[in-house]
């Protein structure tokens, strides 16, 4: 007996959404980063071509994962940092992600690509 075939799984590195604690491929997360020094405070900034230095975190991007994150202080945990990291700027991105996806006609869920990914898949 044969196994009836099945849709290509996609394959890549899995990382760990810090909101809701789901496994995922790192190509459906944002990473985001701490940025800024111990006086002035920490702001946690969208990482959207994956090459800022540092310490880096991943979640879905989602108000919900962020919002759980943040209850759950769980962004200043995996980044390593103290204090209650300013989050203006995500909260911003994931903002404007949702809005997005609310006018998408088809309801698909946002995805996060770089300049360089959308070149890279342009040009393939």
């Amino acid at each position: 007996m044969t196994c009836p075939p099945s849709a290509p799984e996609r394959t890549g590195p899995v990382r760990t959404c810090v909101g809701c604690r789901q496994r995922t491929l790192a190509a459906e997360l944002l990473r985001i980063v701490a940025r800024g020094s111990e006086p002035e405070g920490f702001v946690v900034v969208p990482d959207l071509r994956r090459r800022l230095p540092g310490r880096g975190a991943w979640m879905h991007p989602t108000a919900e994962c962020l919002n759980l994150a943040v209850r759950r202080r769980a962004l200043g945990r995996a980044l390593k940092v103290s204090g209650g990291p300013d989050i203006s700027a995500l909260d911003q991105l994931v903002g404007s992600m949702a809005e997005r996806s609310h006018s998408d006609p088809d309801g698909g869920t946002p995805t996060v690509t770089s300049n360089s990914e959308k070149n890279r898949h342009e040009h393939s």
